[in-house]
């Protein structure tokens, strides 16, 4: 695939936790793409793997106005995952450079172990796993449990996940009510979700799970004013990220038992420091950051994201893009 000037187009990967690169590199060489793997963890970092890159592919790495600038040749930016609060969108724009999302590779995954994570908290499972553990044997650690026809759910962001995550929990039997800036999709509606406006929701449902990016506009929207506004008794679940919420303000809630518990795969800083207050709470549940996880979801993301920079790359539209650079570069 060799670009107008008769080169090998360049993809750079700046930063990658995952055990290896090698789907992304299968679709590279099959495109005639030539990929390099670095080890990013600063824009001066960046700035430096990248230079000469046609398109990168990021995971955490910082992506600001100060590293599209000085990578001229650069025309994409595709980020691993959903989010790109990493990323500054508006430069980008700015200087002609996409950005590329992969926005339905773990939908089923993340809303699946959203559920997970509800029915844990909802039955209890954790704390009477623990107290068996601990020598008990018998229901006590977990009271009081109600059954699940009686509560409510609250869904706070209804796109692709949060949408599947309400239509799987109305599947079990569970009353839900959801919120979202763009108002709730029609297609919840008509699978009996409830529209309702944040306050409302939070005042009303028994277990609140949260399915929005993270940005200027929703980071801590779960902070001490939200929390008082919770129901005593009722559960927050976060497997979107994990800014959204306020660390500090859910221990307090915990710690006065304003709020029963929490199920968090996701935190304001990963991998937490050693002796976490709020992630070794008794009331709270924790995973890795490991709701996208499956075989088939780790597969479609490092194949498309490779996909994606090669669209790119070729002039194309990318499949899912979170900007549109193209009037800019055209000056329409």
């Amino acid at each position: 695939m060799p670009d107008s000037r008769g080169s090998t187009p360049t993809v750079v990967i700046t930063d990658c936790d995952h055990p290896d690169v090698e789907p992304e590199r299968a679709v590279f060489d099959e495109a005639g793409v030539e990929v390099r793997l670095e080890r990013c963890t600063s824009a001066e970092d960046v700035i430096e793997a990248a230079a000469g890159a046609d398109a990168m592919i990021v995971q955490y790495a910082p992506i600001g106005d100060d590293v599209l600038g000085a990578l001229e040749r650069c025309r994409g930016v595709v980020r691993y995952g959903v989010g790109v609060d990493t990323i500054d969108v508006e430069a980008a724009t700015r200087r002609g450079v996409w950005v590329v999302n992969v926005p339905d590779y773990g939908t089923e995954e993340v809303s699946d172990h959203a559920v997970a994570l509800l029915l844990c908290l909802l039955r209890g499972v954790v704390a009477l796993d623990r107290s068996v553990r601990d020598g008990g044997w018998d229901e006590s650690a977990a009271r009081p449990l109600h059954r699940l026809s009686t509560r409510t759910v609250g869904v706070v962001g209804c796109g692709r996940i949060g949408a599947a995550f309400a239509r799987k929990v109305r599947g079990l039997g569970l009353s839900v009510q959801g919120y979202d800036p763009a108002g709730l999709p029609d297609e919840l509606r008509a699978a009996g979700v409830t529209a309702a406006g944040l306050d409302e929701l939070l005042e009303t449902s028994d277990a609140v799970s949260l399915h929005l990016p993270l940005g200027p506009g929703t980071e801590h929207l779960i902070g001490p004013r939200a929390l008082e506004r919770m129901r005593r008794g009722a559960y927050l679940i976060n497997t979107s990220r994990g800014g959204l919420v306020d660390s500090g303000a859910l221990l307090s809630a915990l710690e006065a038992g304003a709020i029963a518990g929490a199920a968090l795969d996701v935190l304001e800083s990963e991998p937490p420091a050693a002796g976490d207050a709020l992630v070794n709470h008794e009331r709270v549940v924790v995973t890795p950051h490991a709701a996208w996880y499956s075989e088939e979801s780790s597969e479609t993301l490092k194949s498309e994201v490779a996909r994606e920079a090669i669209r790119i790359i070729a002039g194309e539209r990318p499949r899912s893009p979170v900007n549109d650079p193209s009037e800019v570069r055209t000056g329409g």
